[in-house]
């Protein structure tokens, strides 16, 4: 089949009457896209929870573990002179 005769099946296909879409498409597009929506907003609602939960939890274990403090030495050095 050549483009030329691609492109007319195509016009002949578009020429014709429009087609018949069924009458309640438009309240299911409607009904699921908002679910999609208020899915897509719990979603980003829980993970701005995440991430506070997460930077609360990264500071309250930084007050208490203090890793900019350098640990104090375990070990003594040997007494010898004595």
């Amino acid at each position: 089949m050549s483009l030329h005769e691609r492109e007319s099946a195509v016009r002949r296909l578009l020429e014709r009457t429009p087609p018949r879409v069924p009458p309640d498409l438009y309240a299911e597009a409607v009904r699921l896209g908002s679910h999609m929506l208020r899915r897509r907003t719990l979603a980003r609602r829980l993970l701005w929870l995440l991430l506070f939960a997460a930077t609360v939890a990264f500071v309250v274990w930084a007050v208490t573990a203090r890793p900019w403090v350098e640990p104090p030495s375990q070990t003594t050095p040997p007494l010898t002179g004595w």
